[in-house]
């Protein structure tokens, strides 16, 4: 049979040696070589030149899609910076307008200033503290209320920053007209008929003498402020009309006139309380000047009386 049977033909050793490529495809293979056809629709284009309808959120997109894409992130992106440095610039002028601590001084005195008005300060913030951001600062208010706890402050300016969370203030300080030791207590008067007790500046000229007999605790009622109120208005308005106030005295057995003593003249003049100081000045100009031209010097000068002068 070997005969006549047909001869195979003969195979190279290399084919021999290599597997065979032409083994049946298994279903696993399958599954992972299609697995992205199954199941699944494929939309979009990936050609510029083919528009497809929510070609924004389709799964293939063109160059012209992904760079209108790119835009959108970078505006979304650039709108989440702007918020953030906007917030930030927000917090940041906040912080510095807030006010935590208090620099006060001033720049008409020489000598440096005690806590006591930091402490007045500190207080009014304690009461409005709203108002401890700058921009929201009442400082009328702030005037009136530092005022009342420290008479001798005659305004307050806000100065602006002194660095992170600190205010500075600048104090005006009053100036003392008019000097009064009563009780062993000196009082103060400026030109506006404020009285104090604190005086940063020179002692001034004219002195108030009581002579009126009054006992001390009777005498602090004397020292009120509308008295001394008077007596700074009197002499203001006396500066103004050309007149200077030497000395102003409480004659005895009353506490409703004063005596005023002036430069160059040799009378006292009499005044009242109780009229207003302004119009008693402008009697008190006229009668002495009329008096000094007429070259007559009386005991005493009396303008307590409106619309009258009356001279012994």
């Amino acid at each position: 049979m070997s005969l006549f049977s047909k001869k195979q033909p003969d195979v190279p050793r290399r084919r021999q040696s290599q597997p065979d490529t032409s083994e049946r495809v298994t279903s696993a293979s399958l599954d992972q070589r299609y697995n992205f056809r199954r199941n699944r629709t494929l939309t979009g284009s990936a050609s510029s030149q083919v528009s497809t309808v929510g070609e924004a959120h389709a799964q293939l997109k063109s160059e012209r899609v992904r760079t209108h894409d790119l835009v959108r992130h970078r505006r979304h992106i650039g709108i989440i910076l702007f918020g953030v440095v906007l917030v930030c610039t927000i917090l940041y002028s906040l912080v510095s307008q807030f006010t935590a601590h208090v620099a006060v001084h001033t720049a008409d005195v020489s000598v440096p200033l005690d806590s006591s008005y930091n402490a007045a300060i500190e207080q009014y913030f304690n009461q409005q503290p709203i108002e401890r951001f700058r921009f929201l600062l009442n400082t009328t208010h702030l005037s009136s209320f530092v005022q009342s706890l420290t008479p001798e402050v005659a305004a307050i300016q806000l100065d602006g920053s002194a660095g992170l969370g600190v205010t500075r203030f600048t104090l005006t300080m009053r100036q003392p007209i008019a000097g009064w030791s009563i009780g062993g207590q000196q009082e103060y008067v400026d030109s506006d008929g404020i009285s104090f007790t604190r005086n940063y500046f020179a002692k001034p000229a004219v002195q108030i003498v009581d002579d009126s007999g009054v006992q001390v605790a009777a005498g602090q009622a004397i020292a009120s402020n509308q008295f001394l109120g008077f007596v700074g208005r009197v002499v203001g308005q006396a500066a103004k009309s050309q007149l200077t106030v030497t000395q102003v005295i409480i004659p005895q057995g009353t506490t409703r006139q004063v005596e005023v003593r002036l430069k160059d003249v040799g009378y006292p003049i009499k005044l009242s309380v109780d009229r207003p100081a302004g119009e008693q000045v402008e009697d008190m100009a006229r009668s002495a000047a009329w008096l000094t031209s007429h070259g007559q010097s009386p005991q005493y000068l009396d303008v307590r009386t409106s619309r009258r002068a009356f001279y012994l």
